[in-house]
C-alpha cells in the first residue's frame, strides 16, 4: 500500500512530552504506561491503553483504522501536561 506517511521503525526516542505518569498520578512504578514522546524524525509516540476492540465499532463518521492501526486512549490530564512541549502549527 502506498501511503502518504508511514511510521519509520527505525526512528529514536527522543524527548517526552509533558510528565511522566508517575508524576500525574497514573502509575506506581517506571514500568507503568501511559507516555508521549516525540521521535528523532518529528513524529510522535504514544503508549497508552489499547482499546481498538472496544472502540472499532462505534468510530465516529469519517474515522477509520486501518488493519496495522490501534487505537490507544491516555489521561486527559497527561496530554494537557504536553502541551508546553507541542509547538503551534
Amino acid at each position: 500500500m502506498n501511503r502518504p506517511w508511514e511510521a519509520n521503525p527505525s526512528a529514536l526516542f527522543s524527548r517526552r512530552l509533558g510528565k511522566t505518569a508517575q508524576e500525574l498520578g497514573h502509575s506506581q512504578d517506571d514500568d507503568d504506561c501511559p507516555d508521549i514522546w516525540q521521535l528523532d524524525n518529528g513524529d510522535i509516540a504514544v503508549i497508552g491503553r489499547d482499546l481498538t476492540a472496544a472502540y472499532s465499532s462505534h468510530l465516529p463518521t469519517g474515522v477509520s483504522l486501518a488493519a496495522d492501526e490501534r487505537l490507544v486512549v491516555i489521561p486527559g490530564n497527561m496530554l494537557s501536561a504536553a502541551k508546553k512541549d507541542i509547538p503551534d502549527a
